[in-house]
């Protein structure tokens, strides 16, 4: 089982995230769910989602304390709330932020994890118009796991959203996907 955890901030679609990625994995023939967690139920509070992804059904329930994959919507709660507790050696970590893993902090956390940062609220303003970061991460998701398409990202934002805010979200997420991909390859040519 692939037990992803989703950080951020009410009104990031941090619940859409989880909902859109468990989609993407029914579209790919496997067993998902996904469920949110509130603290106080207002914009901007920190909020968390889950999803698990698994080719057999799943039957557990509860929140994920020790997640194979960390999304971080808002970098703003690194420091402020403990995104990486439970964090599996060797996991994914993606960062909404175009800053460095030095200028945040993390720079030791390439050490034990699979980190990357991805600019997707830059991303979501270009092409959604709103710097949702939602989809853009997740298509950042899909490049650096593998464990669901860009393909399928796209297939389960169009049949979320309406047709224009599908298109733009879709362009996010393909560019988000570019861009980690990108990163990736520079990684590999570094090592």
């Amino acid at each position: 089982m692939f037990a992803v955890r989703i950080h951020g901030r009410g009104g990031q679609g941090v619940v859409t995230a989880a909902e859109l990625l468990a989609l993407a994995a029914f579209l790919e023939e496997r067993h998902a769910q996904a469920f949110p967690s509130f603290g106080s139920e207002r914009t901007g509070a920190p909020v968390v989602s889950f999803c698990r992804i698994d080719d057999r059904e799943i039957r557990v329930r509860e929140p994920i304390m020790e997640p194979d994959a960390l999304i971080v919507q808002d970098p703003t709660l690194l420091h402020q709330v403990d995104v990486f507790g439970g964090m599996r050696q060797g996991g994914y970590i993606l960062i909404n932020t175009g800053r460095r893993l030095a200028e945040l902090g993390l720079a030791e956390f390439a050490e034990d994890f699979k980190v990357l940062t991805v600019p997707a609220s830059e991303l979501a303003r270009e092409h959604v118009g709103r710097p949702l970061p939602n989809a853009a991460l997740l298509g950042g998701f899909a490049a650096l796991t593998g464990v669901v398409s860009l393909d399928s990202i796209t297939t389960a934002i169009s049949a979320r959203f309406p047709r224009k805010v599908a298109r733009g979200n879709a362009a996010a997420a393909a560019a988000a996907h570019g861009h980690v991909l990108g990163q990736l390859e520079r990684v590999r040519h570094a090592a």
